[in-house]
């Protein structure tokens, strides 16, 4: 073991290796015997494929560069793919991302558009699609952009032809719905046909503050009638609904305090644990009806685990794996369930639960160690104290290396790491950003501070009103933490964040004199402009509950804003943004820049051309994290080998 300072250690992890393995399969469907899903492409400008796994275990991408399997509802998308078999052979409907149109695409030929592109606003977006190949239609949920602003939107569930019809004529889109909530998923259909189920929600809720679910008579032509609520409301969110092989309605609600699952509306499992998630994505999945009657589940408090639910009995049995954390995907098929499952020592992975056998095995996206294992962190999952005694959450990764030890008298730098949201959470997997900075002798430590998920309802909604407060304590009560207990550098600390940890790391900048320096990422920072036209329609009311109604308290949040009170920030920093983010917008990383002209604080800009909200293209993510680390580096006084420096300003 050979003797280096902290965070100058060499290391076979790379910017460009852990941008390679950024992102996860996502969106797993059956299509007949056979498993599909969407992979990223970080690589190929950060697109998003569509994998097939035939049933002799040989994988392909069907669709080839420049196709990207996106969709763009609520922008934060949807899922954006459906399949069957017709005639013996595949159908699939998928949503393109550049034109947000609904292509049918049969392997063998050339995907056909289904919709018409719109030249209004933002045009007109697909997500959820279900196959009713009996009426030639395809059902999903349809954003329909009426004028120029964000907020000129209209949102139905809506029947597509699937013989191309509507590809230049809007008017063959059929209505299901009417539009009297601002906010729909897709449809879920019974059984027999006969009904269907969906949620819906209206500023200014989010869907983890309440939900409706509804459920509709379907005549033998698709019409959808006699539309009424049957659960949920202002204070219950119910973050998914399904229908069992039987005709029973299933949904996830935490009217409980913490989401659990309800079969007919009497608890199956109740339990202080999560059985459901916070609603980002429009057709997230935590759990999947099996023909046999079991439920699969993705369940857990603080982590997600894959199980079999007996509602019978109420007994999970958890899927045998090194599988520690699963994402809001599922799908069954038989006694087949199929998820994607990762670890604290593997990326995600498509697995495979034979319910039969009680087997479960990797069948897509199997993780490939790109180096030794040994470079990877040791996580540990701490509780700590903050303020007023409330519990606060947190995986600290600690400096490792199997080649490199520091001098004995040294303590480690760390940076704190505020994830997105922030009605979020940080799972504990292997992330090769991470391991970027762990196997150089830079600690990282996640917090999930109080607001975010995985902990119930009440721990959410400690950040009701306290945005900018409570996440701030939180992460500045871990790092001080550690500083006392003599695990990192006093004077050696960070913060960073990209969307919501942007705006925790600015303010944490504005209010604290913990960090020496911060990293904003793709940020909130001016609270007023935000919430009144300069993000999306799906948020564009979310600071009501995070920080109280603008007419109400404006002081607030002029008072909350980095923006306001640039003459507060005196450590170095590094500010990245996507030029083409909706969410948030460029214009307020410029706005603080201008309050910055002129008060000699060392800071830097990074604006990358084509990148929205979150970096997907390989040389944005190498750039970033290289920047990142060369901040560090000239704050800290560490000397990371192979690394260009950042030009910091004044």
């Amino acid at each position: 073991m050979r003797t280096l300072a902290y965070g100058s250690w060499p290391s076979p992890i790379d910017a460009a290796l852990a941008a390679a393995h950024d992102g996860h399969p996502e969106w797993v469907g059956f299509v007949g015997d056979e498993v599909w899903w969407t992979e990223p492409r970080p690589t190929e400008s950060g697109r998003r494929t569509l994998v097939r796994r035939r049933a002799d275990g040989s994988q392909e991408s069907v669709l080839p560069a420049p196709w990207n399997v996106r969709s763009r509802v609520i922008e934060y998308g949807g899922r954006p793919w459906a399949g069957t078999v017709q005639n013996g052979q595949p159908l699939v409907v998928f949503v393109n991302f550049a034109d947000q149109r609904l292509y049918r695409y049969e392997p063998g030929s050339e995907p056909v558009p289904l919709t018409p592109v719109s030249p209004v606003g933002g045009g007109l977006r697909w997500a959820e699609p279900q196959l009713m190949p009996d009426l030639g239609e395809v059902w999903c949920v349809c954003e329909e952009f009426t004028g120029p602003g964000p907020a000129d939107v209209r949102r139905v569930l809506a029947a597509v032809p699937l013989d191309g019809s509507a590809a230049g004529d809007e008017d063959a889109v059929r209505d299901l719905t009417s539009d009297r909530h601002r906010f729909v998923t897709g449809p879920r259909v019974s059984p027999d046909g006969r009904q269907v189920a969906w949620l819906a929600w209206d500023h200014p809720r989010m869907p983890w503050d309440g939900t409706e679910l509804i459920v509709a008579e379907v005549s033998e032509a698709g019409i959808l009638h006699a539309a009424h609520p049957v659960a949920g409301g202002p204070e219950e969110s119910i973050a998914q609904v399904d229908w069992g092989f039987d005709g029973s309605l299933l949904y996830a609600s935490d009217r409980t305090g913490w989401w659990n699952l309800y079969r007919d509306h009497e608890p199956v499992c109740p339990r202080e644990e999560e059985f459901g998630g916070p609603l980002w994505k429009l057709g997230q999945r935590w759990f999947a009806p099996l023909e046999s009657g079991l439920i699969a589940v993705v369940h857990g408090r603080g982590a997600a685990l894959l199980g079999v639910l007996d509602p019978e009995t109420g007994e999970v049995v958890d899927a045998a794996g090194p599988w520690t954390e699963f994402t809001s995907t599922l799908a069954v098929h038989g006694d087949r369930i199929v998820g994607v499952g990762a670890s604290p020592r593997s990326a995600h992975e498509v697995v495979e639960l034979d319910t039969s056998t009680g087997r479960a095995r990797v069948i897509g996206a199997a993780h490939d160690d790109p180096v030794d294992p040994a470079h990877y962190p040791e996580p540990q999952i701490r509780t700590f104290t903050g303020p007023a005694g409330r519990e606060i959450h947190a995986h600290i990764y600690p400096p490792h290396s199997p080649s490199w030890a520091a001098p004995g008298d040294e303590l480690p730098p760390y940076v704190i790491w505020a994830h997105g949201g922030p009605t979020s959470r940080a799972p504990l997997v292997l992330d090769l950003e991470i391991a970027y900075f762990t196997s150089r002798g830079i600690g990282v430590a996640e917090v999930n501070y109080g607001g975010s998920t995985g902990h119930g309802r009440e721990y959410r909604n400690r950040l009701r009103e306290q945005w900018g407060v409570v996440d701030v304590e939180d992460c500045a009560a871990v790092a001080l933490a550690l500083a006392d207990e003599g695990t990192a550098d006093r004077a050696r600390l960070a913060v960073r964040g990209g969307s919501a940890g942007g705006w925790t790391s600015a303010v944490s900048l504005v209010t604290t004199d913990v960090y020496a320096c911060g990293t904003i990422i793709y940020p909130v920072l001016d609270l007023a402009n935000w919430a009144s036209g300069e993000t999306h329609d799906f948020e564009s009311r979310y600071l009501e509950t995070l920080v109280g109604p603008l007419a109400e308290v404006p002081a607030r949040y002029t008072e909350r804003s980095p923006v306001e009170h640039a003459d507060r920030i005196t450590a170095p920093f590094l500010l990245m943004q996507g030029l083409a983010d909706v969410i948030c917008p460029p214009v307020q990383c410029e706005r603080l820049l201008e309050r910055m002209v002129g008060r000699q604080v060392p800071h830097a800009y990074l604006a990358f051309e084509g990148e929205g909200h979150g970096f997907r293209r390989a040389d944005t993510m190498i750039r970033a994290l290289e920047s990142e680390l060369s901040l560090y580096a000239q704050v800290f006084g560490i000397d990371p080998p192979g690394i260009p420096t950042l030009e910091l300003r004044k």
